[in-house]
């Protein structure tokens, strides 16, 4: 079985306990901050476990150490996969949403919110959206663990 799934599997318990239990306490922009790190290391260990299992398989002779090169790998690994595709689109967003500078709006308040200014648009992550964002990667999860491991009668449905 695959290290990086089960280390992701706690990281996403460690996200919906952000979401879930310390934003519900603490409306802060620093909070959606820090979940969204988690989300970006949950994406990294599940790229991980892809990467590793391309590797014992031989198809590739080492795991980059930059995230960035390794999501570019990956696209290459699996060029016709379009789930991954996807995944890796949104993991890409999310991270440069991170780089971007941003603003608070309500903090204390239930409609907290973080406010990037895009090239072309406005990015408003609220407690509604990374409610959204943890089903997305429980999403990828699933498909990670059904693609390395096997669809098994496995406990994370």
């Amino acid at each position: 079985m695959n290290e990086y799934l089960l280390e992701a599997k706690e990281e996403l318990k460690r996200l919906e306990h952000i979401i879930y239990v310390s934003l519900k306490y603490t409306r802060t922009v620093d909070v959606i901050v820090n979940a969204l790190h988690r989300l970006i290391g949950t994406f990294d260990l599940i790229m991980e476990a892809f990467l590793e299992k391309a590797r014992e398989e031989g198809r590739i002779e080492a795991i980059p150490k930059s995230p960035g090169l390794r999501a570019t790998k990956l696209r290459e690994l699996y060029p016709e996969d379009k789930e991954i595709a996807r995944y890796l689109e949104f993991y890409t967003f999310v991270r440069n949403l991170l780089k971007l500078p941003h603003q608070r709006k309500q903090e204390y308040r239930r409609h907290v919110g973080l406010i990037v200014d895009l090239d072309h648009a406005i990015a408003e992550i609220n407690i509604d959206n990374l409610v959204n964002c943890e089903k997305f990667i429980h999403q990828f999860f699933r498909y990670a663990w059904d693609t390395i491991v096997g669809k098994e009668e496995d406990e994370f449905a």
